[in-house]
């Protein structure tokens, strides 16, 4: 199988970019006033313009000529008819499954997975409404205040990126905490200032196996016994998200209270299934439920719709061009909305676990650019940290700006303010200002011509830097979960161009396993052979200063 970068479709980009990459942005306003109309589209409660970027209706269009020469639309026809896509470990991807509102069948091997699906979201709809009226409560009869999820990855970041999001749909007398970093730090921190007898843990992990989650969740179990002095009290304190149910039984946990999902269900996938219980619990089942159908209804229009009005896809496509013909090493996330501080983090995992990727499906390693480095931080603190860079650095960094029209919070002139700075950054970027514009303003200013003229290139900015806008009227479960689905198909569609498999993370493996190896020698006290010689060097003082 050919290498994408040899079709003509590649190609063809490659002597657009030639052609492109010396064009203004503003100009291309200039020329044609009808441009941020026709760059815009409004889909699922959610608006994006992207006409803030160095392309044409022609780069769309060679760029649509990509998309088809790989297939995208019959890949994705296979994703949500669940063929096994993920092709290293031959199983189907179907996080769309699991927020089917329209409850089609959709058939793994045969089998109707939708009355399963919906099981467990009965399940957890009703172990919800429990704790949430007080009905369940723990070992010394005492209501739940705090729920603290212990999980890793995507057991923990999509979690809690979305309570956090959601946390205007929150009630004050049911708090939700995350635990991840195997560092006794982040447990420790947690909990101390939490009653035991009023704290219920979730542990989320597959296997009941994973390091860090097992680590941390013993370790809370010894917290809850150290307080309460009854084994008996974990069954009351402790429930899983797991398919294990041996671990989960020897753990002290009722497999009655096991909330199960499926090998179809990445973790970085997963918020959708029983791993979102904490979502659940934060803001009740219904509201969980509008985060499913706002997704769903993503899906809908990314499974539908013409790729050239496809919201997905053209943002995939666009971060392809800007990776592949303009250099672009990096991918900005700046949401103006402080409660999607965690957005940024929860799509690094997203984006760079599914394409960091160097072979292709079929093995072959590749010789072009496949996932950038994503990263960002809520406005306005963004603009006093790296936004310089962005604006007047060397490299080229496209960036998607997140905004609301309407806050949870509206505090006196606060949300005008801060959108008016979510405007302003992404026209400057846009415009910029040449040496000129800056020489006579200072001159205006009263500044010496020789003063000027040294510090007019100092406050020259290059414009022509890319952005996306997206709009929505107000942060609801709805439009986030619409939101986490496009950026889920943004990704798909630049795995499938790339002809790489989004959906395995072998990458993470070899380190886990060393560890294990490490962490024998370091209870041990002595470091074997094999180890280079840093490391042993390293490990050598570890231990030394540990006993010593």
């Amino acid at each position: 199988m050919a290498l994408v970068n040899e079709t003509p479709q590649w190609k063809a980009l490659q002597g657009h970019w030639d052609e492109m990459k010396e064009v203004r942005m503003a100009d291309l306003f200039a020329k044609d006033p009808h441009r941020a109309r026709d760059m815009s589209l409004s889909i699922a409660r959610l608006h994006l313009d992207y006409s803030k970027n160095l392309i044409t209706q022609e780069t769309l269009a060679k760029l649509v000529d990509l998309a088809e020469a790989v297939d995208l639309k019959g890949w994705t026809r296979r994703m949500f008819n669940a063929e096994a896509i993920n092709n290293t470990e031959q199983r189907a991807v179907l996080h769309t499954a699991l927020r089917n509102r329209s409850n089609r069948p959709v058939l793994v091997d045969g089998v109707d997975v939708m009355p399963q699906i919906n099981a467990v979201l009965a399940r957890m709809e009703s172990f919800v409404g429990r704790v949430r009226t007080g009905e369940w409560t723990g070992h010394t009869g005492e209501r739940i205040t705090d729920i603290v999820n212990i999980g890793i990855g995507g057991s923990n970041l999509g979690p809690k990126m979305v309570c956090a999001a959601l946390a205007p749909y929150q009630t004050e007398s049911l708090r939700v905490h995350f635990v991840s970093n195997v560092d006794g730090t982040h447990l420790v921190e947690t909990v101390q200032s939490l009653n035991p007898a009023k704290t219920l843990f979730i542990v989320a992990s597959k296997t009941f196996t994973t390091q860090e989650t097992m680590t941390n969740a013993t370790s809370a179990r010894d917290w809850l016994l150290t307080a309460l002095q009854d084994r008996e009290a974990v069954a009351r304190h402790f429930v899983a998200v797991s398919t294990n149910a041996a671990r989960v039984t020897a753990f002290g946990i009722d497999t009655a209270n096991m909330f199960g999902f499926w090998d179809w269900v990445g973790g970085r996938y997963s918020l959708w299934s029983s791993i979102g219980l904490p979502i659940a619990l934060a803001v009740g089942f219904d509201r969980f439920v509008e985060l499913l159908e706002g997704a769903h209804a993503m899906d809908e229009h990314f499974l539908n719709a013409d790729l050239a009005q496809n919201m997905p896809v053209i943002l995939g496509l666009i971060g392809l061009w800007y990776a592949n013909f303009a250099g672009a090493c990096t991918h900005a996330v700046l949401p103006y909305d402080q409660s999607l501080r965690f957005l940024p983090a929860y799509l690094q995992q997203g984006d760079m676990e599914s394409n960091g990727k160097g072979v292709t499906r079929a093995g072959v390693a590749v010789d072009y650019t496949t996932g950038p480095v994503v990263w960002g931080e809520p406005g306005t603190d963004g603009q006093h940290a790296f936004y310089q860079l962005i604006h007047q650095g060397t490299q080229m960094v496209p960036a998607d700006f997140i905004g609301a029209i309407h806050s949870h919070n509206e505090l006196g002139d606060h949300h005008p303010k801060f959108m008016a700075n979510f405007f302003a950054q992404t026209e400057a970027l846009m415009r910029g200002r040449g040496y000129e514009e800056a020489l006579a303003e200072m001159r205006a200013e009263g500044v010496e011509d020789e003063q000027a003229s040294l510090l007019a290139h100092h406050r020259s900015f290059p414009g022509n830097r890319p952005t996306n806008s997206i709009l929505m009227e107000r942060l609801t479960p709805h439009t986030l979960g619409a939101l986490i689905a496009l950026y889920e198909h943004r990704i798909f569609t630049q795995g499938i161009i790339w002809g790489i498999n989004s959906f395995d993370q072998w990458g993470v493996e070899l380190g886990k396993k060393l560890a294990n190896v490490i962490l024998d020698e370091i209870k041990m006290g002595k470091v074997k052979a094999g180890h280079d010689a840093s490391t042993r060097a390293l490990l050598e003082r570890f231990i030394a200063h540990r006993n010593g």
